[in-house]
């Protein structure tokens, strides 16, 4: 590095706000950029590698350092020869981990402070956040920077940013650096990896037809590159003469778009855009935050095996039902912010982003579905999975008069095949006589084909039962070798769940079995990947989880 460069530090700097203020403090050609990050090296998209990044790195003008901000020899080396730190390195917000989020948030940023003081950098600017004044259930409506923290945090990503944050205003005026925090509410934008994404998996689960709370919850979303500018803003206005400079150093600011929306429109917006339905049926929070205690509570227990932090947990509840709505007037006055691209440009600009994540570019299945398969793909799979609506509706109407007439007055076997004995020979005999049109339809008659069994029939009827016997014997041998554990295993929690199903009175059984058998695979079939990621998810973390014990169990016998 030559003497005369004027080096400026991004940390965080891969991640998805960070990357659009690299490029553009690399296009603004103010400072020669270090990125640092916690990967060992850089890895840049394709459109990277093309663009302003990938230059800037070849010629010079930028590299990159991996770095761990706990780690203060590190945070050191990093900031070495900086005039300026952009502070936006964060655990991400959905891990709810206390320890990892205080670790980064609050000791991460302690030295970050630290070596900016003992390298006399000039200015520090922070990566707040708009949630540290929130806190789940009483709404804000154009909230300014006189709100206090609040007593009770959204979650520990909120507590530890508003910790993270005090310290960087208390080091204002130290050994001649000059301090400010940015509370963006809300980012959006190309490169975003939780919001939109998540958008577009709720969609394709079939969740995206609901939405919680009222709908009428007022939001403040923030254009990705709007953040960045006002971190530009920022850092113009602490360099900038020293009555503005005072004015603007050891100071919080919100930043947005100031266009507040609804919440909820702003969410169909992005679902439309992308081809899927817009929300239209209204949760009230209150009925699904247990549900959502629960979920947290499970993941609490299986999130160290491995188990995906889940979309349903109270925080994301209260996030989604209350208005979050912020006033930019300080931001404005103190740094000279004005959103440089409206929000209707942002969210097209967003939506071009995420081609992949539209609605025709899913892929589609190809063949029989897995329902269907293991229903034969014959006509019970027809009916079943509503292929042919007519003839499951009959099917329908047809268990339930033969609920009614023999299940349901506990007739016994006799009785009940007398009844519908008379049913089936009453019916015939009126078909029989019936003219071949009524009322201009056509009657089709039963041809006296249909009741007989053809040979070719009575041969493969007599072909499956041997082989099922066959089947069944081979089962017998092979458990009497005593080798397979497996097909052991199966054998036993099979005759269990027959012996939990004989245990259950046949009427109970018929009122529950109708339901789920029209209910279940239909749902499956239409969510069948949705469903088989959370089965393949389930049985990794029972996995993981076995694993662990195994290694348990076997650590504490060596030590015996």
């Amino acid at each position: 590095m030559s003497g005369e460069e004027r080096w400026c530090v991004v940390t965080g700097g891969r991640g998805f706000a960070a990357r659009h203020l690299v490029e553009m403090l690399i296009q603004y050609g103010l400072f020669s950029v270090r990125i640092a990050d916690l990967e060992p090296q850089i890895t840049l998209t394709t459109e990277e590698q093309n663009g302003v990044l990938g230059h800037a790195l070849k010629s010079g003008r930028a590299n990159y350092v991996s770095a761990d901000l706990r780690d203060k020899p590190q945070v050191l080396k990093v900031i070495e020869g900086a005039e300026v730190v952009f502070h936006m390195a964060a655990p991400n917000s959905s891990v709810n981990s206390h320890q990892l989020h205080y670790a980064v948030n609050v000791q991460g940023t302690k030295n970050v402070i630290d070596a900016c003081v003992e390298l006399k950098v000039k200015r520090l600017i922070y990566t707040s956040s708009a949630s540290v004044v929130f806190d789940g259930i009483h709404g804000i409506i154009n909230g300014d920077e006189s709100l206090p923290y609040t007593d009770k945090p959204l979650d520990s990503y909120s507590a530890t940013k508003a910790e993270g944050e005090a310290a960087i205003l208390k080091a204002n005026g130290t050994n001649g650096l000059l301090t400010c925090s940015l509370r963006p509410s809300s980012i959006f934008g190309p490169g975003d990896r939780l919001f939109v994404p998540s958008l577009a998996a709720a969609a394709r689960a079939g969740k995206s037809k609901f939405m919680i709370g009222d709908g009428n919850n007022i939001y403040d979303f923030t254009y990705v590159e709007n953040v960045a500018h006002a971190h530009i803003c920022a850092d113009r206005a602490l360099a900038s003469e020293q009555e503005v400079a005072e004015k603007a150093a050891g100071q919080a600011y919100f930043i947005t778009n100031m266009e507040p929306i609804k919440f909820w429109e702003f969410t169909s917006l992005i679902l439309e855009g992308l081809g899927y339905e817009r929300p239209r049926i209204k949760i009230p929070a209150f009925a699904v935050m247990p549900i959502a205690q629960v979920i947290e509570l499970i993941y609490k227990i299986f999130g160290p095996y491995g188990m995906k932090v889940p979309q349903l947990i109270p925080s994301r509840i209260r996030l989604l039902s209350c208005s979050r709505s912020f006033n930019c007037s300080k931001a404005k006055d103190r740094l000279g912010y004005a959103p440089i691209v409206p929000l209707e440009e942002g969210l097209k600009r967003t939506l071009e982003s995420y081609p992949h994540l539209r609605v025709e570019n899913q892929p589609k299945r190809e063949g029989p579905s897995k329902a269907s398969i293991c229903l034969g793909s014959g006509k019970v799979a027809d009916t079943l999975l509503w292929k042919d609506k007519k003839q499951t509706l009959i099917t329908l109407l047809v268990l339930v008069a033969i609920y009614y007439n023999f299940i349901a007055s506990q007739s016994t076997i006799v009785t009940a095949a007398s009844k519908l004995l008379l049913v089936v020979s009453i019916f015939l005999f009126i078909h029989g006589n019936l003219p071949e049109k009524v009322f201009g339809y056509t009657i089709e008659k039963i041809p006296i084909s249909y009741f007989i069994l053809s040979e070719e029939r009575s041969h493969q009827t007599a072909l499956s039962v041997a082989s099922s016997w066959n089947a069944a014997v081979n089962v017998l041998k092979s458990l009497c070798k005593g080798n397979d554990w497996s097909l052991f295993l199966k054998v036993v929690i099979s005759l269990l769940i027959l012996s939990f199903l004989g245990a259950i009175p046949f009427q109970t059984l018929f009122i529950i079995g109708l339901p789920v058998a029209f209910a279940a695979f239909y749902l499956y079939e239409k969510h069948e990947q949705a469903i088989d990621s959370m089965f393949l998810e389930a049985l990794s973390l029972v996995c993981k989880m076995k694993s662990d014990i195994t290694k348990k169990v076997a650590g504490s016998k060596k030590k015996d």
